[in-house]
């Protein structure tokens, strides 16, 4: 336990780096190997540290993955609020958080992150501190959606539904597209996804969509 000790008398913002590069290393770690194939001494190895030093940091497996997810999930609406930001209309940011969960990045990340859901999802069923973390996840993506359909009724391009209901609609219909993504089904592929859930989000919003967009956006 020397060398965890060692880091953790340091300077805060090297225990920050530390730990950041732990949880990427998980989520890099378990899309390779999937959640029950991955063990800590994998997690040590991808990032040349002993195994000492992550259980000092993560108490067990369970908590590595519940902590991966919180940083995936924090990464992920801190990049999506600056592209949101960007945009001009309610519309064009629905959109945008559509693509950013249907459709590849250019340049991807090196872990394929709905993969890391399904396992997420799994453990949840019977772990009530990572099925915490699910029901807080999901509550912030239903009130993004819910909020963003807010902005555009407030701005008149989006027909008077009620925010709650469609929020619960779109983001279940987005995970389920998500599972097919993730399992490489070959009758709904990224693209497909995408040009479903705009067409549908725009029937039920009451705008016109063009279906024009190039192929970009990052995995929630």
């Amino acid at each position: 336990m020397i060398e965890a000790a060692d880091d953790a008398g340091g300077a805060l913002g090297t225990a920050d780096l530390r730990r950041e590069q732990m949880l990427r290393a998980v989520l890099e770690v378990i899309a390779d190997r999937g959640y029950a194939d991955t063990r800590i001494a994998d997690v040590a190895e991808r990032i040349g540290i002993s195994p000492a030093l992550v259980i000092y940091y993560f108490k067990t497996k369970d908590q590595l993955l519940t902590e991966a997810i919180r940083y995936s999930e924090d990464t992920w609406y801190a990049n999506g609020q600056r592209r949101l930001a960007a945009l001009p209309t309610a519309a064009a940011r629905v959109e945008e958080i559509v693509a950013m969960s249907c459709l590849p990045e250019v340049d991807p990340e090196p872990h394929d992150s709905w993969l890391l859901w399904l396992d997420f999802w799994a453990l949840a069923a019977r772990n009530p501190e990572v099925a915490s973390l699910r029901q807080k996840a999901d509550e912030r993506w239903r009130d993004l959606i819910g909020s963003l359909v807010i902005s555009g009724q407030e701005a008149g391009e989006f027909r008077a539904v009620d925010p709650d209901r469609f929020a619960i609609l779109l983001s279940g219909l987005l995970d389920g597209l998500a599972i097919q993504i993730a399992l490489h089904d070959p009758v709904v592929d990224p693209a497909r996804a995408f040009d479903l859930s705009m067409c549908f989000i725009a029937d039920q919003l009451g705008f016109d969509w063009s279906g024009r967009r190039g192929k970009r956006g990052t995995h929630r």
